[in-house]
């Protein structure tokens, strides 16, 4: 049980690590005021969440996360790319549309994963999975 808590908790902590990196990375580039209030909003959320499950980690004497090396890099690649052929906020709905859905995937998958997780980890996970699902929704009007 302690060994799904620790393996549960790391993966949210990059999931939610990842969200805010990818979040500052495009933040500067939205035109549309509403958006990026809804952008800082999640991003402030995100952290939030990071400093409850560094908590949980430390009481677990574990630490923290931090996103696949190779999944920042495809991301950052990708954001780039798609930021210079359209620099438009619907592309940026689309990019956080896209990590959104990558995120409640993983997270779900997470949840399955570690099924003998302690009840407060499996509910940070699934408010994650809330917060993506929130912010998903809430972009729509951008795409």
């Amino acid at each position: 049980m302690e060994n799904d808590t620790i393996h549960l908790l790391k993966e949210c902590d990059a999931g939610a690590k990842m969200a805010i990196s990818s979040i500052d990375e495009i933040l500067e580039k939205v035109c549309d005021e509403n958006l990026k209030e809804l952008l800082q909003k999640s991003k402030h959320q995100h952290k939030k969440l990071c400093e409850e499950i560094h908590t949980l980690l430390l009481q677990q004497k574990s630490d923290g996360e931090e996103p696949d090396p190779m999944a920042k890099s495809m991301s950052w690649l990708k954001t780039n790319f798609k930021m210079v052929m359209n620099s438009c906020d619907a592309t940026i709905a689309d990019l956080i549309t896209d990590g959104c859905n990558m995120g409640v995937k993983s997270l779900h998958k997470y949840l399955n994963q570690y099924q003998a997780a302690d009840d407060t980890s499996k509910n940070i996970c699934k408010h994650l999975a809330l917060i993506e699902e929130d912010l998903c929704q809430q972009i729509r009007c951008y795409l």
